[in-house]
């Protein structure tokens, strides 16, 4: 990001520098940054994050002005000399191609060209035709059927799991770790909530339904996990019926609801277990889904 400003004169609008890093990273062979469909379009939430750090260092100055937020370099250097051959290559082609585009032309562009990432756009109506609007309306997911989908974040981007509750219609997140704190960026209460609410998600947590770390000690084998979990059916989830009723009545009013916990293996998360009990509910008219 650092070669991004540096070509641009060291200084860029918030919304161009997204834009800008978007299209740099379609050319990568392996994209340095993820992005989802934000306010004003294709937003990686890691890059901004970044952007903060390179600030709290003095790299680089947040500027908020009149006519928006600029990012300016505080510490110059010759950053476009650090990155490798075909990344300099990738840069100065963008810069090359798109470099001339004033903000707004920028946006359009890259609604144009990928429309997915303006399905939560709220400008889109200002810069595109009604056929172009339509382009949009045709990304976007919408199910009418109740679906309980089961997540977890393990090694996954903030910005990978986002997109998967979007192309799934996931309406509520509920979150059912015991202590909503991840040392991963983008997975602590806050963070995620931000996250999900940005892309029009509701956030729950529903933290009745953790369970407590030090009973996730070692776990080495399917068995220990398995021997837990039992443990956990007749305890903390036999007790809170009432947290597992809330779950329900979401999914009777909102219809598409997600619950997350860290474990990618559904088999090694008790998430698993709050999905069973779930199914088994008298009324139940809907599945599971692993996402």
């Amino acid at each position: 990001m650092l070669a991004l400003l540096e070509v641009f004169e060291n200084q860029l609008t918030a919304k161009s520098l997204q834009k800008y890093l978007f299209l740099f990273t379609r050319t990568q062979n392996k994209k340095a940054f993820d992005f989802v469909p934000y306010r004003y379009g294709c937003f990686s939430f890691q890059a901004n994050q970044d952007l903060a750090t390179m600030q709290k260092y003095g790299y680089l100055e947040i500027v908020q002005q009149n006519n928006g937020r600029f990012i300016k370099i505080k510490e110059k250097g010759n950053y476009l000399s650090l990155l490798t051959k075909q990344d300099k290559s990738i840069l100065l082609g963008t810069k090359k191609k798109f470099g001339a585009l004033a903000q707004d032309d920028l946006i359009r562009y890259t609604y144009q060209q990928f429309p997915y990432y303006a399905t939560k756009s709220a400008i889109a109506h200002k810069l595109l035709t009604a056929e172009e609007l339509q382009s949009i309306e045709q990304q976007k997911r919408s199910f009418s059927d109740t679906r309980l989908f089961s997540i977890g974040y393990e090694g996954v981007t903030l910005e990978t799991y986002i997109n998967k509750l979007i192309i799934n219609d996931v309406r509520v997140l509920c979150d059912v770790r015991k202590n909503a704190f991840s040392q991963k960026y983008g997975f602590s209460k806050s963070q995620l909530k931000t996250a999900c609410e940005g892309v029009g998600i509701e956030y729950v947590h529903v933290s009745e339904l953790g369970i407590v770390s030090d009973k996730r000690r070692e776990l080495n084998t399917q068995s220990d996990y398995d021997r837990l979990f039992m443990e956990y059916e007749k305890t903390s989830l036999k007790e809170n019926s009432e947290a597992l009723l809330r779950i329900r009545n979401l999914l009777k009013s909102k219809k598409r609801v997600a619950i997350t916990c860290f474990e990618n293996n559904p088999s090694q998360c008790h998430r698993t277990r709050v999905a069973n009990k779930l199914l088994h509910f008298p009324d139940a008219d809907y599945t599971l889904k692993n996402i």
